[in-house]
């Protein structure tokens, strides 16, 4: 499927070296007036060619809004949204067209539709989180108005949890030719409590698919995450200290969410990401046949997905929390 979410719903469209990326959102209320300049922040903070340990394709991701916006404000129609693809340089590629690239979609979209786009990877490429991160900038203007503010940062890449640690990392990697993993933390503050629901559409279930369709995105984890399995019960048993329009506890260790509805307190979530696949060495891998080859890649490619999936992680927590908010005024009167 191209779109995510029921009440608040975007849908996305384009392929890395089409003309465009864009998108649709729908199910944003009328009257609320969009800053364009903070959607342009945030592509910007997810816009290649800026820093050296990320790809060199230079794209200015200026967005075009093509509908729903009237003299500065939403009008409660779809929200029609395109980016221009000005920098792809398809016949980077031309040597990859039979070959298939080890971890990446090649093979299984073969195996689906009969064909692929070679060119960058076509649809399976992170070039189109550029319009993830434009839909998520208007759901985050939305949740705003209900005091809801999410933040992600980039918590660890490799074996390092430092600053200083993870550049190295990211400098290593860049001179072997090589590339590297790491994980996103994301914080969700403001949230009410309720959002969610009780079985199918549990709130946790739901970030949880949002987050591992972005990318290179391997696993997703909230509150005490995998670590609760090394617990007992009780080491992980919050302790409720109040209970007004909120539940408050003793620490958290839930990630703001029990049953599958928010508490009230802070959703903690952490997304891993596997190394880019693609690597500036020679790889052994097969062809469309199934004989062995070669692949010695070309194009421009990031080092590690960390940095610029950040502002991604962010814009996938508020869609589904915009989603969740819309939902949540149904569950009673």
């Amino acid at each position: 499927m191209n779109t995510i979410g029921h009440f608040f719903r975007f849908t996305a469209f384009g392929e890395s070296h089409g003309p465009a990326i864009g998108g649709v959102v729908d199910g944003m209320p009328a009257g609320l007036t969009l800053d364009l300049t903070a959607i342009q922040e945030a592509l910007d903070r997810r816009r290649p060619g800026t820093d050296p340990r990320t790809s060199t394709r230079r794209e200015p991701d200026h967005i075009k809004i093509n509908s729903g916006i009237f003299e500065g404000k939403t009008t409660g129609t779809p929200i029609a949204f395109t980016i221009d693809n000005s920098d792809a340089r398809s016949t980077d590629y031309d040597n990859m067209r039979d070959k298939i690239r080890p971890g990446h979609a090649d093979a299984t979209y073969t195996l689906k539709y009969g064909l692929r786009d070679h060119r960058g990877g076509g649809r399976a490429s992170a070039r189109t989180t550029a319009a993830t991160v434009a839909a998520g900038a208007i759901a985050a203007q939305f949740i705003a108005v209900y005091g809801i503010k999410v933040k992600a940062v980039a918590s660890q890449i490799g074996r390092a949890t430092t600053p200083e640690g993870m550049l190295r990392e990211l400098e290593a990697a860049r001179a072997a030719g090589d590339t590297v993993g790491g994980a996103v933390t994301c914080i969700a503050t403001g949230c009410p409590a309720g959002l969610g629901e009780p079985i199918f559409g549990k709130l946790q279930a739901r970030l949880a698919a949002a987050m591992m369709s972005i990318n290179a995105a391997k696993s997703f984890e909230y509150g005490d995450g995998t670590d609760a399995a090394r617990l007992h019960g009780s080491e992980s048993l919050d302790t409720p200290t109040g209970l007004d329009s909120a539940l408050h506890t003793s620490e958290n260790r839930c990630g703001g969410i029990l049953g599958g509805i928010s508490t009230g307190e802070d959703i903690t979530m952490r997304v891993c990401f596997k190394p880019i696949a693609t690597m500036m060495r020679p790889v052994e891998t097969i062809d469309l046949k199934g004989s062995p080859c070669i692949l010695d890649a070309k194009g421009r490619h990031d080092v590690c997905a960390v940095p610029r999936a950040v502002p991604v992680v962010e814009a996938m927590a508020c869609l589904t929390l915009a989603d969740a908010l819309l939902a949540a005024r149904c569950s009673r009167i």
